[in-house]
């Protein structure tokens, strides 16, 4: 079994390549004292979910595919909205509502950086219903 969590020691990876293998929904792929990066696998029209993280700066990388991300003060009002493609990043301020959306026609693959950390060493989910259970 491929290991999942490579942190907290120094480590060098090509995240393109890693993310394009990554098949879960959600999985730890570096987790430090402060600082974390997941790689997400998000379904043909699937999405995060609207979330928010209190205490949390996020940074979210496109690796392939086409996502729409929105972003709001607010739960139900999501007012910024921007198209994504590979390359793109969106940084998401702790406290602030966000969605990410697969909007293309194939895998959104996805990496994500969390400061501090959000999920536990080791996390991985395989579905999104996993990781609402999880949360």
């Amino acid at each position: 079994m491929k290991q999942t969590d490579y942190g907290p020691n120094p480590f060098v990876a090509n995240i393109p390549c890693e993310a394009s293998e990554n098949q879960n929904f959600q999985t730890a792929f570096w987790t430090g004292k402060c600082l974390q990066m997941t790689l997400m696998c998000i379904p043909r029209c699937g999405e995060i979910g609207v979330e928010m993280h209190e205490k949390t700066d996020q940074v979210i990388r496109v690796e392939q595919g086409k996502a729409l991300v929105k972003i709001g003060k607010c739960e139900k009002q999501l007012e910024y909205q921007q198209t994504m493609c590979a390359g793109d990043v969106v940084f998401v301020p702790a406290g602030t509502w966000h969605n990410v959306i697969n909007v293309g026609m194939c895998p959104l693959k996805v990496s994500s950086i969390y400061a501090p950390p959000h999920h536990p060493k080791g996390t991985v989910h395989r579905t999104k219903e996993e990781a609402e259970k999880a949360e």
